[in-house]
């Protein structure tokens, strides 16, 4: 233990004079201090991680209640578990239990790294948390500057971490109190490996808006949902159930669902108690342009007419363009115009009460989906766009990546024996206070590191 000590003192010592003279001498660039400085501290991490893996091999190794129940079968094993800090080359023993005649590395299963486990759980979030954004080949780069995967590894890692449910995020705060509740929704689509496309979709919950800078707006408390893999009903029953837990609906007053009028969209009507749907502006305007482009001069007439909820005045303006238009193709598109303005009336007529406040489904499609799955000229198979998109919803809801995958690696193991986790804990608590870890808590307390001090101190001075 104290040679490690020394080593580390050492390392600090001589890079905190390697840097300051390369600072003050040769570059004058604090950037480049900075990272050099930051590349030494990762290689003192790798030497500290390491030296704490050995130390408690040997805790283990010595312990009384290990002795009287393995065997050691070998010392000495060799692994390597990549964290941020870069590759972990450590040793440690393995062993035979005299009660069953089964083989386990007790170190390793102490601090939760599991046979055929190779990268460290907080560098595996870091590579998801660059998956999120960015493709799987930049994010085995990007993760960490000491160590790289490939684009195979980055996927089998969100693999193994399965489905997102879309109730993983904690739900701030319960039973709310409101009047009025806003459930927008919409779709992506996703170009797939084999050439099809997938409609991923996405559908979000808030109470309103508030001001944030000029020309900016929020959403209050706003919840996403998402999932390509599951039927539109379960995908509304998810939201219904977090309405149930997270608002007093009985004393919600309105709940409007805004959309383009897709099938799916309505479904909601169906699941949220007491809801309304409203055509969104955004798909509206879209076939407004479309019914007049030919003959701007109708534009806003036929936008006065729906502001007005003039019914009667929107299908004679309509008729109107329809037969003053020679092009069969584009009086085809002012028919279905029409038909799509026709069918979703109830919806215009409820986007025009005072309680409403817009739509900005479009825009969110955009930034929660569209960035990552669909702007950029890919292919992705069923499992990797869901996987992606609930990762990137989960996030949105406030969830942390790293204690995610914790929770779902706990849960994983629990199909262990439960004579293992018994072992664990006992060996845990042999470990709190055995002689070894009091005798390395008296060498950190020794440990002398006034030759830091004086070593920047001497350089300055000389300087």
């Amino acid at each position: 233990m104290n040679t490690i000590i020394h080593q580390i003192i050492e390392k600090i010592t001589k890079d905190i004079k390697d840097n300051i003279e390369d600072l003050m001498l040769n570059s004058r660039d604090i950037s480049k201090f900075i990272q050099n400085t930051s590349k030494s501290l990762d290689e003192i991490g790798v030497m500290i991680v390491k030296e704490a893996l050995e130390m408690l091999d040997e805790v283990i190794r010595e312990s009384s209640k290990r002795k009287r129940e393995y065997y050691i079968q070998r010392r000495n094993d060799r692994k390597t578990l990549i964290t941020k800090f870069g590759e972990v080359n450590y040793e440690r023993t393995y062993y035979k239990s005299k009660k069953d005649g089964s083989y386990r590395y007790l170190s390793d299963e102490l601090v939760g790294i599991y046979p055929y486990e190779r990268m460290d759980l907080s560098y595996e979030s870091e590579l998801i948390e660059e998956a999120i954004e960015t493709s799987y080949e930049k994010s085995g780069k990007r993760a960490s500057n000491n160590v790289q995967v490939t684009r195979q590894t980055v996927m089998n890692t969100i693999r193994r971490l399965g489905n997102v449910e879309n109730d993983e995020a904690e739900i701030p705060l319960k039973k709310r109190v409101v009047k009025t509740l806003y459930i927008e929704a919409d779709e992506d689509h996703v170009a797939l490996q084999n050439g099809r496309n997938k409609e991923i979709k996405l559908i979000y919950v808030h109470e309103g808006k508030r001001f944030k800078s000029k020309g900016r707006y929020e959403l209050i408390n706003k919840r996403l949902f998402t999932g390509s893999l599951i039927a539109s009903e379960d995908l509304w029953l998810d939201v219904a159930n977090y309405l149930e837990e997270a608002y007093d609906l009985d004393r919600v007053e309105k709940i409007y669902i805004s959309g383009d009028g897709a099938s799916w969209i309505k479904e909601g009507l169906n699941w949220i108690k007491g809801s309304e749907y409203v055509l969104d502006y955004f798909h509206l305007s879209k076939y407004v342009k479309t019914a007049t482009a030919h003959m701007p001069q109708t534009f806003e007439p036929l936008w006065t007419y729906i502001r007005n909820l003039n019914k009667k005045g929107v299908i004679e303006l309509l008729n109107f363009i329809t037969a003053e238009t020679e092009s069969e193709t584009k009086k085809e598109a002012v028919k279905k115009s029409k038909r799509y303005i026709l069918n979703n009336w109830k919806g215009i007529e409820k986007g025009m009460e005072e309680g409403y406040i817009g739509c900005s489904a479009e825009g969110h499609i955009s930034h929660v989906l569209s960035s990552r799955l669909s702007s950029r000229p890919m292919g992705w198979s069923l499992i990797g766009a869901d996987q992606i998109a609930r990762l990137r919803v989960y996030k949105a809801n406030g969830g942390d990546i790293y204690e995610l995958m914790s929770k779902k690696k706990k849960e994983n193991k629990k199909r262990e024996k439960n004579s293992k986790e018994e072992d664990k804990d006992s060996i845990a608590r042999e470990y709190r206070q055995p002689t070894m870890y009091k005798r390395w808590k008296a060498n950190m307390a020794k440990a002398d590191i006034k030759g830091i001090k004086g070593c920047i101190k001497g350089f300055l001075k000389a300087f």
